[in-house]
């Protein structure tokens, strides 16, 4: 006997409503981000200031990822159809996959300017930078505001979220490292800048490109372990014998998928259906599990 649990329809009705604040709320980052941009590029070229113009790049980067973030969830609102049964969600995982592999690109091409700075310092003013960079700081920080709500549930909305993180360090790097210039004139101090700044992309690029990874391959999600699972359904429903074949993955972020095979007793196979809400009762009150698939079995 196969029983398949879907999500409740009003489960998915709040997950596509929970999508459509989170769309609302990168367009308003989106705006506020792109303005900051123009700033920081204008404020470098007028100052030569590698870590505020890398800091433009990073920039360009957060309006990029938001854009790709926006257009996936847009995509992840729409309903499943004959061949895409579980419709667009993966594509916001894509698209944080795709953020992190663009910002390894935009890491590698700060951290060669900072080497080439390194070796030819440059005269950098020092108090336009400290402005322009107060201003991008300004900026990050109400995006952080905007999107902070939206992360803990959604891989896509936290991809954007730690460009913004990571770009709001930044710019408090940069403001010490204007200060020093403006007190100093030690030069060299920007392209240092410029380079950690760089590292620091590549650590946040890094653990999203594992996080996407791990979902892509649909392993299981971030908290579950498969033995604590079936030792927890074993506990709690005495009924099951055995559970072999166990999958637990996630198609996108907050939507998680089981399946299994679980043998009980052939004396309580009429009450099989009574045994399978206590199953998925189980999985969806203690790990948020709602699409399940499960094969009754009796022993051979």
């Amino acid at each position: 006997m196969t029983h398949k649990h879907q999500p409740k329809q009003d489960s998915l009705s709040e997950l596509r409503e929970y999508r459509g604040v989170a769309k609302n709320r990168l367009a308003l980052a989106m705006a506020v981000t792109g303005a900051v941009m123009v700033v920081e590029v204008l404020g470098s070229f007028y100052t030569g200031s590698l870590a505020l113009g890398s800091d433009a790049g990073h920039m360009f980067t957060h309006l990029f990822a938001l854009a790709i973030s926006f257009v996936a969830i847009t995509l992840a609102c729409k309903e499943p159809c004959h061949h895409r049964t579980y419709g667009f969600y993966r594509v916001e995982i894509l698209a944080a996959l795709f953020n992190s592999i663009f910002l390894f690109a935009v890491t590698a091409y700060i951290f060669y300017e900072g080497v080439v700075r390194l070796l030819n310092p440059q005269p950098v003013i020092g108090f336009e930078m400290l402005i322009v960079a107060l201003f991008g700081l300004a900026a990050n920080g109400l995006s952080i505001l905007i999107l902070r709500s939206s992360v803990k549930s959604n891989l896509n909305v936290k991809s954007a979220f730690m460009h913004m993180f990571a770009d709001t360090v930044s710019s408090i790097v940069i403001i010490i490292g204007a200060i020093i210039v403006s007190l100093t004139d030690l030069y060299i101090i920007d392209p240092l800048l410029g380079i950690g700044i760089s590292v620091l992309i590549f650590v946040w690029a890094w653990g999203l490109f594992k996080d996407s990874v791990n979902v892509l391959l649909e392993t299981a999600p971030k908290g579950m372990n498969i033995d604590d699972i079936s030792a927890e359904l074993r506990k709690s429903v005495p009924e099951i014998l055995k559970i072999t074949d166990m999958h637990v993955w996630e198609i996108t972020s907050d939507m998680y998928s089981f399946t299994a095979h679980i043998q009980i007793d052939a004396a309580d196979y009429a009450k099989s259906k009574e045994i399978l809400k206590k199953i998925n009762k189980v999985l969806a009150e203690k790990y948020s599990i709602e699409h399940t698939t499960i094969q009754i079995e009796l022993p051979s």
